[in-house]
């Protein structure tokens, strides 16, 4: 058992290396022919037949007789695939699949977050957080979803960040109508989660108001991701009316009121976490603490890869049968 595992781990088909005697056996069971004129006609006979007269049923017929062979028994080894051991490497495991639900109504254009000591208005706020964000969730599946009036899916559940990324880019305040349907994006977000693994959904939603619009509850949006284990963050995004730019705090008008109370008891209902964010640095810190509670990947078990070295018998069979192929003519020039 040990000899035969000892075989598996030098050649992934070890069995081709019973073809190896094939030849011999050809020769020695097979009748000769009785016509002793060539059965084929062909324009390079002249060196086939010196190749064949050069050792007739004998294993040492000439160099050419030897040179093919040992291209026959390379060819063997090709077709058992040699392999060698790589150095071991330690895969990671999946990541989580996970829905980011970003509001579009017509609050976030209000003008009271600050971005590199420049003002800006929430969305752009927003979207440079997120964009952020999605360098770090290598190995997650994250799809995108845009609510205002009503909640759209922009981007499936996909490895491809970047495409993430350029839908979040492209989005704009009123994208999907002014109001707020909180409600309906937790549900679509539930329809695209729930057919994955469990343990595994997340949805992060964040919002700058209160639900206004849409055909389904929040309440009753979150008992339907809870019986799908789908696990929500909800992130209340909004100033206190006012902006803090270079020290000085500079008055904005106020946008729509925030309802912390149903976004806190979506989170709590399914098992997640509720955050309140004032500016654009305590929303970046909401995030990277959602990094920290929902971990990418943990390392998986250190394999060694097989590295195919077939290549090379295959290659040194087909250099060995051109040589023997050409060795009769050389020998008679």
């Amino acid at each position: 058992m040990s000899l035969l595992s000892d075989w598996r781990e030098l050649f992934a088909w070890p069995w081709w290396l019973l073809a190896l005697p094939l030849p011999l056996f050809a020769r020695w069971l097979l009748p000769a022919a009785r016509d002793a004129s060539a059965a084929l006609k062909v324009p390079f006979g002249e060196r086939l037949d010196a190749i064949a007269a050069v050792g007739g049923r004998s294993l040492r017929g000439g160099s050419a007789g030897w040179l093919l062979w040992l291209a026959w028994a390379l060819l063997c080894i090709a077709a058992a695939r040699p392999q060698q051991l790589g150095e071991a490497v330690q895969p990671p495991q999946a990541g989580r699949d996970m829905m980011l639900a970003l509001d579009l109504s017509g609050s976030m254009s209000e003008p009271d977050m600050a971005l590199n000591d420049a003002p800006v208005d929430r969305l752009t706020a927003a979207k440079a957080v997120l964009a952020d964000f999605l360098d770090r969730r290598v190995g997650d599946r994250i799809g995108l979803i845009v609510f205002g009036r009503r909640a759209y899916v922009l981007t499936p559940l996909t490895l491809d960040r970047d495409t993430v990324r350029d839908q979040l880019k492209d989005s704009v305040v009123g994208l999907a109508g002014q109001e707020t349907a909180i409600g309906d994006a937790v549900g679509l977000a539930v329809k695209r989660l729930r057919e994955q693994p469990s343990g595994q959904r997340v949805l992060i939603l964040l919002t700058d108001g209160v639900n206004t619009a849409g055909a389904l509850d929040p309440n009753k949006a979150a008992e339907l991701a809870r019986d799908h284990q789908v696990r929500i963050h909800t992130i209340a995004f909004g100033g206190d009316g006012s902006l803090s730019l270079f020290g000085f705090k500079i008055a904005v008008p106020g946008g729509d009121p925030l309802d912390e109370t149903s976004l806190r008891a979506i989170a709590q209902t399914t098992g997640g976490r509720f955050f309140r964010a004032r500016d654009t640095a305590e929303l970046a810190g909401i995030y990277a603490e959602i990094d920290r509670i929902e971990p990418v990947q943990r390392p998986g078990k250190a394999v060694r890869p097989r590295i195919e070295r077939y290549v090379w018998p295959l290659a040194a069979a087909f250099a060995l049968a051109l040589l023997a192929f050409a060795w009769p003519r050389r020998r008679l020039a």
